[in-house]
């Protein structure tokens, strides 16, 4: 509860923590690059990072001597044999058991190696184990690593996408998150001079594990706050979403920490591997859980509904572009026919006018009022029949409205023509 009242603006740091990141990671592909050219022979993509006899192939040898001796000693007495990335361990707590990985062969011949070893001290050859690795299996048994991550990282994808009912956006973060995740491991075991080797693989997929979990349970939190948020901006949603959550995934961390920072103080050697890099990953994963991952969902969200807007905008204007030109033909075709009709009104009142005959006068029409017994007889100034306004005009009959001050009838139907076009004009333009 403690997370939930800090203000904190976590969404708001997202370009600082992508940019720690990516420092990380830039310093990691340095030192690799750095290590890829210390073997004297130009640069070695092999060299970039330290990889266990298990992708590299070479030889193992567990030997105990008859008294305690130091590593130091032990690679005094083996340099003789020029070994190619040995890397000389203790075993037990007696001091006299070591392990010797190397990259060099001693399959076809270990006879060498005993002589090698024989010289240091002597040792119980009932406890002498060598183990050699073939290079074809190294290369294999990476390349099946290698795809047991991709496969991984493609089933958790569609599971998130599928979880959250298709959204391609948490899966997509999810993923992110991932490969970002295993980027910062390899970086920081090259920063480090670690061997990447079956502890490191292990380690990686743990990480992929952990960190899921931990981010399916913030995005889980977005979810159900957007339908009890609705009305709050959607950077609102993530930022709360984010603190409701953070004692939860801090508690978790802290808890595995510890127990990771134990093994690595007090356990052996092929231990402390394994532990160090659990704690660079389950680091990395609650890092970028909290402060990448959840703020990557806002960043997609937005991009996901500008691209939205943009082809809204572009369906609008293609819907726009097929309404105007309909509009038009309509247009000239209605303006035709209006063009038509004023010739035709043109050429009778021209007829009427050539042929015209005198007035005759209108009968006035009379009706009876009664006014109690007396019959009152008013005539009314009223046509007894109907006369179309232009044939009233040409006959002279508007003399009269224009003496009781009515105004002339006019019609313009050419400006009403272009008046109407224009409108129609607008509206599809505005459509």
């Amino acid at each position: 509860m403690f997370f939930r009242r800090l203000n904190w603006n976590i969404v708001g740091w997202f370009r600082t923590v992508q940019a720690i990141s990516f420092i990380v990671i830039a310093l990691g592909i340095a030192a690799m690059v750095y290590h890829g050219f210390q073997g004297g022979e130009g640069f070695q993509p092999s060299h970039m990072l330290r990889l266990g006899l298990s992708f590299t192939g070479g030889t193992e040898v567990d030997v105990t001597f008859d008294r305690p001796l130091t590593t130091d000693q032990v690679r005094a007495g083996l340099a003789a044999l020029k070994l190619a990335d040995e890397r000389i361990t203790t075993a037990g707590s007696s001091g006299a058991q070591f392990t010797i990985a190397t990259q060099t062969s001693f399959a076809n011949n270990s006879i060498p190696l005993k002589d090698a070893l024989t010289k240091i001290a002597p040792w119980d050859p009932s406890k002498l184990s060598i183990s050699a690795i073939g290079p074809s299996l190294g290369a294999e048994y990476l390349r099946d690593a290698l795809l047991a991550l991709v496969i991984a990282l493609g089933i958790q994808f569609l599971y998130i996408a599928f979880r959250f009912g298709w959204n391609y956006i948490f899966g997509l973060v999810t993923v992110v998150a991932l490969v970002r995740d295993a980027l910062m491991m390899i970086g920081i075991y090259a920063l480090a001079g670690k061997a990447a080797d079956d502890a490191f693989l292990a380690a990686v997929l743990t990480v992929i594990g952990y960190s899921v979990m931990d981010t399916i349970v913030i995005l889980d939190r977005i979810r159900e706050n957007t339908k009890i948020m609705g009305d709050a901006p959607y950077e609102t949603i993530v930022n709360e979403s984010i603190k409701q959550t953070m004692t939860r995934s801090f508690n978790t961390l802290a808890t595995v920490v510890i127990t990771l920072v134990a093994l690595l103080a007090l356990g052996g050697a092929s231990l402390k591997n394994f532990a160090f890099a659990l704690l660079v990953g389950i680091c990395s994963g609650g890092y970028h859980s909290i402060f990448f991952s959840a703020p990557l969902v806002l960043v997609f969200r937005k991009r996901q509904l500008e691209a939205a807007a943009r082809k809204r905008q572009e369906g609008l204007a293609s819907l726009g572009a097929r309404a105007i030109s309909p509009a038009a033909s309509s247009g000239s075709a209605a303006g035709r026919k209006r063009e038509d009709i004023v010739a035709a009104r043109r050429a009778r009142r021209e007829k009427e006018k050539g042929s015209a005959r005198p007035a005759q006068p209108v009968p006035a029409r009379y009706k009876r009022k009664r006014d109690g017994a007396t019959a009152v007889e008013e005539t009314l100034d009223v046509s007894s029949h109907e006369i179309d306004p232009l044939d009233a005009q040409v006959s002279g009959l508007h003399d009269e409205a224009l003496e009781q001050g009515h105004e002339e009838i006019t019609l313009n139907l050419e400006e009403f023509e272009a008046t109407e076009h224009a409108e129609s004009h607008a509206d599809a333009e505005q459509h």
